[in-house]
């Protein structure tokens, strides 16, 4: 599985209509690449029973859970096959990309010695060329590389350390990371140094797009997919309308913050919030900005990203929310990107948005 440890889901009523929770990222050991946590409401305005012709399906993956509204399915397309379709999908996903799964292509990958060129398979390239993409356009805070800096500071695998690292183990881990060390060519990679890849950051975005790429393909085009909280829509809902996405606040309990309506987008939120720890009276959030080798300090929240793809989404959300607010709204308009920014005040969250998303908070109004 790809993500660091097994997530909850829960589901239930909340003001007349059906609400999906989907929990990511909660404890230390979830790292997902390191980054970011990530809580969405999926509102499906729809009556507790299914109606004609749309299905509700779900099931464990990648250390989380999946659950997918298909709406108006074709008749030729039969519920148990669809399912099984997903799930097939799905394992392939982890069985390119999972760093739990020993003989995955990427930790062979991980395991070949510095230089050599490894041919690897058109979905494992195409992700990574994804996330050097993200990193070179973030300046280097989205890195796939910086598992070794996390494990440092206690957000993998390992315990939070007994004393917080010094610059001298800062440094040397340094040292040693950088998606500079990656060379991608086609579908031949190879590295320079000894790193290793760890895609958690944005796979499940890539799993969301996977699947909806093959609902598509057997011509269903109602559909909300969501895979760990990063999800992907399609046409509406059961009502006929467009799907709506709940945006939570940062804080304790399930209160959404914004509601949002989209169709034909993916919606991925990022945040650290939930996964930390005090020393001293000093909060140490499971961020990780790869530039500084340290936890992020800044006062950014969470970060919402609207795009076409659930990898770009999910991958962009983790980048800005270790740059910081201000440089996030920048790095927005530059890119043209859809984000929404919660940034911690003394009397709560101030909302920021950046103008590609500005249309998705104008539609609440209408």
């Amino acid at each position: 599985m790809i993500g660091r440890d097994n997530t909850s889901t829960k589901t239930g009523p909340l003001l007349s209509a059906l609400f999906l929770f989907v929990r990511k990222a909660f404890s230390r050991r979830e790292r997902l690449g390191g980054f970011g946590a990530v809580l969405l409401a999926v509102f499906a305005l729809s009556a507790c029973t299914a109606e004609n012709h749309t299905w509700k399906l779900s099931g464990p993956t990648m250390g989380t859970a999946y659950h997918i509204t298909v709406v108006d399915v074709p008749a030729a397309v039969h519920k148990a096959e669809l399912q099984s379709a997903i799930d097939a999908e799905l394992a392939a996903v982890n069985q390119e990309m999972s760093t739990y799964i020993p003989d995955s292509e990427l930790m062979r990958f991980n395991r070949a010695p510095v230089g050599e060129v490894v041919e690897v398979s058109p979905h494992l390239a195409e992700v990574v060329a994804r996330a050097l993409e993200i990193h070179r356009h973030s300046d280097g805070a989205f890195d796939v590389t910086v598992g070794p800096l996390v494990n440092l500071w206690g957000f993998g695998p390992n315990p939070e350390p007994e004393t917080i690292p010094g610059d001298e183990e800062i440094a040397a881990l340094q040292s040693v990371v950088g998606s500079d060390a990656l060379n991608l060519q086609g579908t031949r990679l190879s590295k320079a140094r000894a790193v290793a890849i760890d895609l958690s950051a944005i796979a499940k975005g890539h799993g969301v797009d996977r699947v909806a790429d093959l609902l598509e393909d057997k011509g269903i085009g109602n559909y909300l997919v969501e895979v760990g909280g990063e999800l992907r829509t399609a046409g509406v809902n059961p009502k006929g309308k467009p799907w709506r996405i709940g945006i939570e606040r940062p804080s304790a309990g399930q209160v959404v913050q914004k509601p949002i309506e989209v169709i034909g987008k993916a919606v991925a939120t990022s945040g650290d919030y939930r996964n930390y720890y005090e020393r001293d009276g000093k909060r140490y959030a499971h961020t990780i900005d790869p530039r500084t080798g340290r936890p992020v300090e800044h006062k950014l929240a969470s970060v919402t990203v609207i795009a076409d793809s659930c990898a770009e989404a999910d991958g962009y959300a983790t980048a800005l929310n270790v740059i910081g607010a201000e440089a996030a709204l920048k790095l927005a308009e530059e890119r043209q990107l859809a984000v929404f920014l919660l940034v911690k005040t003394d009397s709560g969250f101030e909302e920021r948005a950046s103008s590609a998303f500005q249309p998705y908070l104008e539609s609440q109004g209408r």
